[in-house]
This record gives C-alpha cells, structure tokens and sequence, in this order.
C-alpha cells in the first residue's frame, strides 16, 4: 500500500510542476503582450486597471465607483 501512496504523491508532485511551469509560460506571455501595449503607446498601469475593472461585476464596479467619488469629493479632490 505505501508504494501506491508512494506514486500517487509523486504523480501529484509532477502534475503541480507541470502546471506551475505553464502558470509561467503563461505570466511570460501576459507580460510579453503588456510590452507590446507599452511599445504601442498604451499606458500599461492603465492597462491593468482595465483588466481589474472587467473582472468585476457591474455592481461592485458601480459601488467602488461611487465610493471613490464620496472619498474624492471628502478630499477636495472633485
């Protein structure tokens, strides 16, 4: 019984490096497109934010949308 205990850890071992490899190939290729963004003249901090923004659901978008606002305007700042 150790010895099926013994290959199914290092099956999982060997899957979790696999995918860690291709978490990195693709945050190379994410960065690789931020490049060519930057290269285009697109501002990438901007960028991220737009990708921040889409993930989020229409209605916590609008709620952090509003609060930035009450938090400006207590500033002075709009």
């Amino acid at each position: 019984m150790a010895e099926a205990t013994d290959d199914r850890l290092r099956l999982l071992i060997e899957r979790i490096e696999r995918l860690e490899e291709e978490k990195k190939g693709t945050a190379d290729d994410i960065r690789d497109v931020y490049a060519e963004g930057k290269a285009h003249g697109y501002d990438t901090k901007i960028m991220r934010q737009l990708i921040k923004l889409r993930k989020m659901k229409p209605d916590e978008r609008s709620e952090q949308d509003m609060l930035l606002e009450t938090y400006k305007a207590a500033l002075g700042m709009g």
